[in-house]
């Protein structure tokens, strides 16, 4: 053999090694990052630069099994994934997206701890004392008292909504994970309380939320902060209970009335002022017109009846029937509707006299007429 020969076989051996070395090591165990180059009926292929064809089956592509391949990655597009087994001899290795990504779950997890990070997840289960939350498929327990749920509440009826919540305790040896939907809810509640308390004013206007009710009036979240309405601000007509106009739930449109700071009151208003319930009636009715009316209180001399609302008048016991009645009661009814002439407006007392007895008999002596209108 020639020395030109033995020097070209020479080269060739030289470039081979060269080559060979040029290609990655690849261990089990470790991370590697490669260009995904085929996506066929069972397998993604990847180049990972090493001298054994790389591949991921669709199983180690995502914990999701309902996703498809082709929604997750693209020829060209570049990959880390975590190397599973590494077979020198038939020069293959086999890959998984989904282990990296949980390991990266785990890592994120463990740091959302120390920097207190909102994570997002979706109640996939009510459990034992509290619900379970999947974050990235890592299933995170919260207790029943964390669920920002009052106590008793169906835990169940929260299923498959989507939270945000904080971890508490991680425990990744027992792959045990703890968090808090209510430290989220809470912290967010602050904030929204000192932006209400920061900007409030009299006369602001809020879209609110009924959140209770008592025999004296209602109180309303204003996004984070809760008002009273008063029963006499519910309504211009004369209501016994708040149960009558509204209930908890129930959306409302209030402005504020006054406030205290300090002492974190706030009074607020539904309604509109601006119009003047005894102007509608003036414009509406004139002595002698008759009106469709509601009894609303019945006293000792006679019955109130609300013309509109916010405006009552009174139907004096002697007009109440076309005979003597011992009270009110004995043919009126609160709540009851009838029909009523208008007999008497007072202006400057603001004051109505009402009968039914002069729509039953046309002719009503003027002496059966009450003198005074009575309150």
């Amino acid at each position: 053999m020639s020395e030109e020969i033995k020097a070209a076989e020479g080269k060739e051996e030289s470039f081979e090694e060269l080559l060979n070395q040029s290609f990655k090591t690849l261990d089990t165990g470790e991370k590697v990052t490669g260009i995904v180059t085929a996506i066929t009926p069972t397998e993604v292929q990847v180049d990972v630069g090493a001298k054994q064809a790389a591949y991921i089956k669709f199983s180690e592509l995502s914990d999701d099994p309902n996703a498809k391949p082709e929604d997750i990655v693209k020829v060209g597009d570049e990959i880390e994934t975590y190397i599973v087994r590494v077979n020198d001899v038939e020069g293959y290795a086999e890959l998984s997206k989904k282990r990296l990504d949980a390991v990266k779950v785990w890592e994120n997890i463990e740091t959302a701890v120390e920097e207190k990070t909102v994570l997002e997840g979706t109640v996939t289960e009510e459990n034992k004392g509290g619900i379970v939350v999947s974050v990235k498929g890592v299933r995170v327990f919260v207790p029943a008292s964390q669920s920002g749920q009052p106590r008793g509440a169906d835990l169940s009826a929260m299923v498959k909504q989507k939270v945000q919540l904080r971890v508490t305790e991680v425990n990744r040896a027992r792959r045990r994970v703890v968090g808090s939907i209510r430290a989220v809810t809470d912290e967010a509640r602050r904030a929204a309380q000192e932006e209400v308390w920061a900007n409030i004013e009299e006369g602001k206007r809020y879209s609110g939320t009924v959140k209770s009710m008592t025999s004296y009036g209602v109180f309303v979240d204003i996004g984070g902060v809760d008002g009273m309405v008063h029963i006499s601000e519910l309504s211009w007509s004369r209501i016994k209970t708040p149960a009558e106009v509204c209930k908890v739930g129930d959306p409302m449109e209030v402005y504020v009335i006054s406030f205290d700071a300090e002492k974190r009151k706030i009074s607020l208003g539904v309604k509109d002022h601006s119009v003047n319930p005894w102007q509608v009636f003036m414009d509406k009715y004139a002595v002698g017109d008759v009106a469709t009316v509601r009894i609303v209180k019945l006293m000792s001399f006679g019955a109130f009846a609300e013309v509109v609302p916010g405006v009552d008048g009174l139907i004096h016991i002697s007009q109440i029937a076309d005979r003597r009645i011992e009270k009110p009661e004995d043919v009126l009814s609160e709540n009851q509707t009838v029909d009523v002439k208008i007999t008497a407006i007072d202006e400057e007392k603001q004051k109505i006299s009402l009968s039914i007895r002069a729509l039953l008999t046309p002719a009503v002596e003027e002496t059966d007429e009450p003198a005074e209108i009575e309150e």
